[in-house]
């Protein structure tokens, strides 16, 4: 089902596409579980829009996946999510693992170590993001990413020996910053290597069900001017660098995929900064997305064993963080996704992301599902477990914080909702479309729940069924639902 006509494609493209086992194309089908953008939303294939309650995957050692084991993911993985209400991925598919060895060639090898999580992602109704995720572009500065060969250090800088630095202070520094501009000056056809890498990703994935498209680049750095991001946000840097190298990027998945979603990410800095961005529209082009981070520095600090640091802080922070999100979404004419946030374990923190992000209908993918031995993080606290092979050593008043009631598909307009963490009481609104052949489904947290919860509804009618509320109507109307839990 993902593969279909890649061979071919490539082929005209001039790439090297090994590996081309896979079922026969059903994108063309209307019916295909798919993500698209419909104004800010994201919307499914039958109308509902959907938010998204996601985590992270993205093991960022070599070989780049995670292997088949308990402390990798494994089929269980799979049901906990599921059985969370986690509906929703971003999964690092490195630039390091699909052409290893030289520009444009594929390794089958590495797509088969994510297929088989795919697979088992999509046979549970999981959306999926696949994301380029770099952290200080490569090991030889400490991160992870970008392949060998595609990470030559810069002249004159090779003259000496690189020192090593943590993350992220490597990205401050004038070599790993020259590493970024020459990228977005595409020296020596880097930039060109990046673009293919994404066409045989794009290729390989263009007929995933429950894709929701392709993430370009994590965290892209400023480059030698990032000071200039600290004061302004960095204009000239979008317009200049970044607005250009993502649009190459979008016209390499293009090429092969003209329906999944591609997402752009703002410049680093602008995720613990409370600072302006600047993407523009692209012409043409209707399935953009803003993949947005949000890191408050107070929980930095925090992290970082700073004493007396008050976390209510971020409340404010996080209020700038999507508002900002909104504005820059809407000038792009892209749909925005908080794709990472949290890493931490300082609940107060959590809580405030969650709720704001409820407050603006925002979906989310927190960092991260698991620690996985993350190379590049200020905080080794940042996974759900203190036991990645042993799910029962799940952090549980995090959980609490993250497994939500929630709608995950809406059919209809107008919506809002609310959530009390503490009670589980679930208030939601919204204007029903009678058009849309599907129902409203709503995820009940188990959590707050665990005797059961009633559910009341203005208008139309609820079935429950497990952790989930279907509710349909046939008229136009306002649609008030609420639902409590059981003593």
């Amino acid at each position: 089902m993902r593969r279909v006509t890649a061979v071919l494609l490539a082929a005209a493209l001039g790439l090297t596409l090994a590996g081309t086992a896979g079922g026969p194309a059903t994108a063309d089908d209307p019916a295909v579980p798919r993500l698209h953008r419909e104004g800010r939303h994201l919307v499914d294939q039958y109308g509902r829009i959907v938010v998204v309650h996601g985590l992270n995957l993205v093991w960022k050692r070599a070989p780049y996946a995670p292997p088949d084991t308990a402390a990798g993911f494994t089929t269980a993985d799979a049901d906990w999510l599921a059985r969370y209400g986690f509906n929703g991925t971003r999964l690092g598919v490195l630039w390091a693992g699909v052409t290893p060895n030289a520009p444009g060639v594929a390794d089958p090898a590495y797509f088969q170590k994510w297929d088989r999580v795919v697979d088992l992602l999509a046979d549970r109704g999981i959306w999926m993001q696949f994301d380029q995720h770099q952290d200080m572009w490569n090991e030889t500065y400490g991160g992870e990413g970008v392949p060998a060969w595609a990470a030559k250090r810069p002249f004159p800088f090779s003259l000496l020996p690189w020192i090593p630095l943590p993350f992220p202070e490597g990205y401050w520094t004038p070599e790993v910053s020259t590493v970024f501009d020459n990228f977005c000056a595409n020296k020596g056809g880097i930039q060109d290597s990046w673009a293919t890498y994404w066409t045989l990703v794009a290729a390989h994935y263009k007929d995933q069900p429950y894709s929701m498209g392709y993430d370009l680049m994590n965290e892209p750095w400023a480059g030698i001017e990032w000071p200039a991001c600290m004061l302004g946000g960095c204009a000239a840097t979008y317009s200049q660098e970044l607005q250009p190298a993502m649009t190459k990027g979008l016209q390499a998945v293009r090429q092969v995929d003209p329906d999944n979603i591609v997402w752009w990410e703002p410049q680093q800095l602008s995720a613990g900064i409370q600072g302006p961005t600047f993407y523009k529209a692209v012409t043409g082009e209707a399935n953009l997305g803003l993949s947005w981070h949000n890191y408050c520095f107070a929980v930095f600090l925090a992290s970082a064993g700073v004493p007396l640091v008050n976390t209510d802080s971020c409340r404010g922070f996080t209020n700038n963080r999507e508002d900002n999100a909104l504005k820059q979404a809407a000038t792009m004419g892209a749909v925005p996704l908080m794709s990472e946030w949290g890493a931490t374990d300082n609940l107060n923190a959590l809580g405030i992301d969650a709720d704001v992000a409820d407050q603006r209908q925002m979906g989310w993918m927190y960092w991260a599902y698991k620690h996985w031995d993350d190379p590049t993080t200020a905080d080794d606290a940042q996974g759900l477990f203190t036991d990645d092979a042993d799910l029962s050593t799940v952090k549980a008043d995090k959980l609490r914080l993250l497994v939500r009631t929630y709608p995950q598909a809406t059919a209809g307009t107008d919506l809002t909702y609310d959530y009390d963490t503490t009670t589980g009481d679930f208030t939601m609104s919204y204007r029903a479309d009678p058009t849309i052949a599907a129902p409203t489904r709503i995820f009940v947290s188990p959590l707050t729940s665990p005797h059961g919860f009633d559910v009341t509804t203005s208008a139309g009618s609820a079935k429950v069924h497990g952790s989930y509320v279907d509710v349909t109507s046939g008229a136009a109307q306002e649609i008030h639902v609420t639902i409590t839990p059981r003593p």
